[in-house]
């Protein structure tokens, strides 16, 4: 028999998803209208008996990467009919959805907001197929004067340089570097690689809102083809997330004082027990040791102690699949081996599922709701990864209320920042080097064009290096390079790799 329940436990009382699977000159609503559908959807999923809507205080949307709206928070509140006492619009990345759960469960948590909502929409398939049409989208309230991609850190010199930008490029050299530690063997590390992502591909087969309900094979996903072709080494196309997708998410959480008093039925009710947010440095060569993430094991490590559960306790798990590599780390930081059979997601992961920009996790949490609503009692956890897995965030979920508490956030990033240290960034070198790490950057006609390496020098400091020699790049991806000594020469602002 359950005891008295904390008036102030925050838990999610309402989710909506959709997904616009169109063809030829069909089109989307326009994100606005994709947002104001899934709050709406999600209002009526919470079973409330009372005015929701008229009840929220806070509003957030998370970044639209599809169109750029005056005042987005504003223009869905008019939409709504809503006059919330607090909105806001996100910055970007894939931490982003959960980090504004967790504000919101926060500010529930000491009394100082009843109902939020947190919602997203992107739209970026319609406006990939109008503009190979040639047309643009005819959206509605586009900001006069767009500001530019709103980046947390500038680009660093020597990754501008060396083209240090795309994330399938950074995870990849990331992967690299935990195989090297693992010691495996590059072809029998590609298998796994399969071997991880294909079980998702058959969770996506059953999600109603996935992008590629299709199962396929370990093979399937690892075998380069003129459909799959080979992007980062050791990523094919079919291993990395899809992006250009029409996707939208609500998630509505409250007081559990106030879901009562709008009549929310208990069993639609799933509580946010724990959650923490961290980071590591911002640019990849910072990373102290590359082959695992010590601020998404210690964000995972405080959501837990704060849920008061282990990772065996964990039922359901969503982790953050942008790449292999983030799942894999996360598996590591949890200590989830091969041979768990539990899966690693409940929405299918971003590759199959879907990964809209920044609100993949407002998909992954409606995903999680409707898991522990079915399994009542137990507990579901859903991490995000944003950046060059800088970013870090766990939560932990249940039906069953437990201690009321908050994380330790500041504490657990001084600890981080004094025990990991960012590595100092050398421009330039003329000389030795160890590869600490690398990929192979392939062309869309799937061929190798050039290949990334980022190397420790002597004096402690790492730098980056390149080559654009055909048999290096065959070598890189044939061979484990990691550890092998390297010859370096600037070339401009470029470190090549001379062998």
């Amino acid at each position: 028999m359950r005891g008295p329940v904390d008036p102030r436990t925050p838990c999610v009382i309402g989710v909506a998803q959709r997904t616009w699977h169109l063809a030829g000159d069909e089109q989307a609503p326009e994100p606005l209208h994709m947002q104001s559908e899934v709050v709406r959807a999600a209002v009526a999923d919470s079973g409330a008996q009372g005015d929701v809507l008229a009840s929220v205080d806070g509003l957030d949307v998370v970044y639209c990467m599809s169109w750029p709206y005056d005042d987005p928070a504003r223009r869905l509140a008019e939409t709504l009919g809503i006059t919330p006492a607090r909105s806001g619009y996100s910055g970007i990345g894939g931490t982003v959805p959960q980090q504004l759960l967790n504000a919101a469960g926060a500010r529930i948590l000491e009394g100082s907001s009843d109902v939020e909502v947190v919602v997203g929409a992107e739209a970026l398939d319609t406006k990939r197929r109008l503009k190979r049409a040639g047309e643009r989208p005819a959206w509605s309230h586009r900001h006069p004067d767009p500001p530019g991609f709103p980046f947390e850190a500038p680009f660093h010199p020597s990754e501008i340089a060396h083209e240090v930008f795309q994330a399938w490029l950074t995870f990849a050299v990331r992967d690299v570097a935990r195989r090297a530690a693992r010691a495996e063997a590059p072809d029998a590390h590609r298998e796994n690689l399969g071997e991880l992502l294909a079980p998702m591909t058959s969770v996506a087969a059953t999600n109603p809102y996935a992008w590629y309900p299709d199962v396929r094979s370990a093979s399937d996903l690892i075998t380069p083809t003129a459909d799959n072709r080979l992007v980062g080494y050791p990523y094919t196309k079919q291993m990395v997330a899809v992006m250009d997708v029409d996707m939208a998410a609500a998630v509505v959480i409250a007081s559990w004082s106030t879901a009562d008093r709008l009549g929310v039925p208990e069993d639609q009710r799933v509580v946010l027990r724990g959650w923490c947010y961290a980071t590591d440095p911002v640019y990849v060569a910072e990373h102290s040791d590359l082959a695992r993430s010590p601020a998404l094991a210690a964000a995972a490590a405080e959501a837990l102690r704060v849920a008061g559960a282990e990772a065996d306790d964990l039922a359901h798990l969503d982790l953050y699949s942008c790449f292999a590599s983030s799942v894999d780390f996360a598996r590591d930081a949890l200590g989830i081996d091969a041979n768990d059979a539990r899966p690693l997601t409940v929405t299918g992961g971003l590759p199959y599922a879907g990964g809209p920009a920044s609100n993949y996790l407002s998909h992954s949490v409606a995903a999680m709701v409707e898991r522990l609503r079915a399994d009542p009692g137990s507990l579901g956890l859903v991490s995000g990864v944003g950046m060059h897995m800088t970013k870090h965030v766990h939560a932990v979920y249940s039906t069953e209320p437990g201690e009321v508490a908050r994380p330790d956030e500041a504490a657990v990033q001084a600890a981080l920042d004094a025990a990991h240290p960012a590595r100092t960034i050398t421009a330039h070198h003329d000389g030795d080097a160890v590869v600490a790490a690398y990929s192979v950057v392939h062309g869309r006609d799937g061929a190798p064009a050039w290949g990334l390496a980022v190397v420790d020098l002597t004096d402690g400091t790492r730098t980056y290096g390149r080559t654009d020699d055909a048999d290096v790049c065959a070598a890189l991806e044939a061979e484990e390079w990691v550890g092998r000594t390297v010859t370096l020469a600037p070339d401009g602002n470029v470190n090549r790799i001379l062998s």
